[in-house]
């Protein structure tokens, strides 16, 4: 009876947890940065390749956008997703094919005030 209330309990905030990773999902698949940089926080720990840094939103956003404008994306496709025993973060790990290769690309998300944001964003060469 204890698990069953802790699922239903549990169970609004993986729902809308779900929602957002969906959507993050969406745009990774896309190429959709306007709507991925909504899920950015405000510092977030960036890698691209061999690039490395933490950086504002907005100056992540740019180097995401830079790196896809020189590597158009056709696809991309979720691997891995797990959570943390707390349920407060996520991680998401998943091959983007683009017009320049295949990169990986992993994603580290917390849960802040009901919305899944993006702490650190990594691309690496497959």
């Amino acid at each position: 009876m204890k698990q069953l209330l802790f699922i239903l309990m549990l169970s609004p905030i993986l729902t809308f947890a779900q929602g957002g990773m969906s959507q993050i999902t969406a745009a990774l698949n896309s190429g959709d940065m306007e709507t991925l940089g909504t899920y950015f926080d405000e510092s977030l720990e960036l890698s691209i390749l061999e690039e490395e840094g933490i950086y504002n939103k907005a100056q992540a956003l740019q180097k995401v956008k830079r790196f896809l404008g020189q590597n158009t994306v056709s696809s991309f496709t979720e691997v891995h997703q797990g959570a943390s025993r707390s349920s407060d973060s996520q991680y998401v790990i998943g091959n983007m094919k683009t017009s320049g290769g295949t990169y990986r690309v992993y994603l580290y998300l917390t849960n802040r005030n009901g919305k899944m944001i993006i702490q650190e964003f990594r691309f690496d060469s497959e």
